[in-house]
C-alpha cells in the first residue's frame, strides 16, 4: 500500500516538476510515513513542506499542487487532506485493507519471498549444546532462532547450509 501511494506523490511531484511549477531538487526524495494518530489518516508526507523553500512558496500551496495532479478517484485512497502547515494526508479505503489477502491468496507459499540473495551461499551454525552440562530452556531457544533465521535467509533467495549441532554424546542426552 505504501509503495502505492509513494508512486502516486512520486508521478504528481514529477509532473509538477515537468511543467516547472516546482524546481527539480535532486536532494529532496518524496518521503511517506503511517501517521500516529488515525484523525490524520493511516499515511501522512510532509514533501510539500520540504519542497516550500526552493519553490519559495508557502507549504500549504505546494500542497495543493501536489494534490490537484493525484487521481481523483482511486481504488485504495478515500480521501486526501492537506493538514497544518501542509502535511498531505492519505485516509484508505476499507478494500485497501483486504487486497494484500488477495496477493498473499494468489502468490500462496511463494508469497513474501525474494531474490534480494541472488543465490549467494550462506552458513548458519546454531544449536551447540555444553556436553558438559545439563540442557536447558536457553538450548532449545538457540535452536528455534537458528532455524529461522536460516529460513528468513532461504526466503530472501540465499543458499543456506545449516550447521546444526546435536551433542548425543554427553549425559544430558
Amino acid at each position: 500500500m505504501k509503495h502505492h501511494l509513494l508512486d502516486l506523490l512520486k508521478t504528481a511531484v514529477a509532473a509538477l516538476r515537468r511543467d516547472g511549477a516546482l524546481p527539480d531538487d535532486p536532494a529532496i526524495s518524496v518521503a511517506l510515513e503511517r501517521t500516529r494518530d488515525a484523525q490524520h489518516g493511516d499515511f501522512s508526507s510532509n514533501i510539500a513542506m520540504l519542497l516550500a523553500k526552493s519553490a519559495k512558496t508557502k507549504p500549504r500551496d505546494v500542497a495543493q499542487l501536489i494534490v490537484a495532479q493525484m487521481p481523483a478517484t482511486s481504488d485504495v485512497v478515500q480521501k486526501i487532506e492537506i493538514a497544518g502547515p501542509g502535511f498531505i494526508n492519505f485516509y484508505l479505503t476499507s478494500q485497501a485493507y483486504f487486497s494484500i489477502v488477495e496477493s498473499i491468496l494468489e502468490a500462496g507459499e511463494a508469497y513474501g519471498r525474494s531474490t534480494v540473495g541472488n543465490g549467494r551461499h550462506v552458513m548458519v551454525e546454531f544449536v551447540s549444546a555444553n556436553p558438559n552440562g545439563p540442557l536447558h530452556v536457553g538450548h532449545g531457544r538457540g535452536a528455534a532462532y537458528g532455524a529461522t533465521v536460516a529460513d528468513l535467509l532461504a526466503a530472501a533467495g540465499f543458499r543456506v547450509h545449516r550447521e546444526y549441532y546435536i551433542n548425543d554424546a554427553g549425559r544430558q542426552m
